[in-house]
């Protein structure tokens, strides 16, 4: 269960004016309790003016509280419209001064795993879930463990979050691609992975390939990338730039390296600066240099 952010004076809506307030409050109403105890008449107006700064200081508080939230949003908001650069530069001034925050972290974490920084993500976000264990955030660290190729992590992770049909595709991926993955249930997985929306259904054909490649099954691998091609069109430029470095670990899993070089090649000119970027990059590292592989007609991703 997600538990709310609780006002404190570290909070973001705090600060060192606010707290000072709070303390001479604080200090002069053990005076007037004093004055009260000694008999003196002086005490219900130093009484009256520790409220008053109590007062003021919550104000203060709330209003800085609110701008910080306001921050939140707008970030939130630059990360849903596709703006990585607006969002990043949101988020940085707050991981700066708030870094163990969680609503803090989780924001840093949902945009550092798309700008391509899927370590830093899963530490910000492995934090922040804890005390936040939202959609978003679950399905992000789940994907950034199997980018980091984690699988048992992955696995732990998705344990949060078990029947969401994102975390499904999340912890197929890592199952299939990742270091210690259990490949034949990955398999299962992607039989059975969603494909209500066209990102969801690109993405599940692609896996299904990964997982005809470990099968030797080159027609079958060929299809299902057909299949995930075949809606490149609705997506975004880092939607395709993702799937094409997922096409192209189906196409080296196949054997086919020239091919697979290619389409990790297309995958990093689709969208720069991204996670699909990222990772279509290091993998193509990893294919030896004029390497020989079969010929094949096999679909790569578009690059316009």
């Amino acid at each position: 269960m997600e538990k709310p952010a609780v006002l404190k004076a570290s909070t973001p809506g705090s600060h060192p004016v606010i707290r000072a307030v709070w303390l001479a409050a604080f200090v002069m109403l053990l005076a007037a309790v004093g004055l009260m105890a000694l008999g003196a008449f002086s005490y219900p107006m130093v009484a009256l003016i520790a409220a008053g700064w109590f007062a003021v200081g919550l104000v203060a508080y709330l209003i800085r509280h609110v701008r910080f939230l306001g921050t939140l949003s707008r970030g939130e908001r630059a990360l849903r419209s596709g703006d990585l650069a607006g969002a990043r530069a949101i988020a940085a001034p707050l991981v700066d001064r708030y870094p163990t925050f969680a609503p803090v972290q989780r924001l840093a974490g949902l945009v550092l795993y798309p700008s391509g920084d899927p370590l830093s993500a899963a530490t910000m976000l492995e934090a922040a879930t804890k005390s936040m264990r939202d959609r978003d955030a679950v399905v992000t660290l789940v994907a950034s463990y199997a980018a980091l190729n984690k699988a048992g992590d992955a696995r732990r992770a998705a344990a949060l979050r078990r029947n969401d049909p994102d975390v499904a595709l999340a912890l197929a991926w890592a199952e299939l691609v990742a270091l210690g993955g259990d490949r034949p249930r990955g398999a299962e997985l992607a039989a059975v992975l969603p494909s209500d929306t066209p990102a969801r259904a690109a993405m599940a054909a692609t896996l299904q390939a990964i997982a005809a490649a470990h099968r030797h099954d080159a027609a079958a691998v060929r299809a299902r990338l057909r299949d995930a091609e075949d809606r490149y069109i609705l997506l975004a430029d880092d939607e395709r730039a993702f799937l094409g470095y997922l096409g192209g670990v189906a196409l080296r899993e196949l054997g086919a390296l020239d091919d697979a070089r290619t389409t990790f090649t297309l995958a990093m000119a689709a969208a720069p600066d991204t996670i699909g970027e990222a990772l279509a990059r290091r993998e193509r590292t990893h294919i030896p240099s004029g390497s020989d592989s079969p010929s094949s007609a096999s679909v790569q991703p578009s690059s316009d």
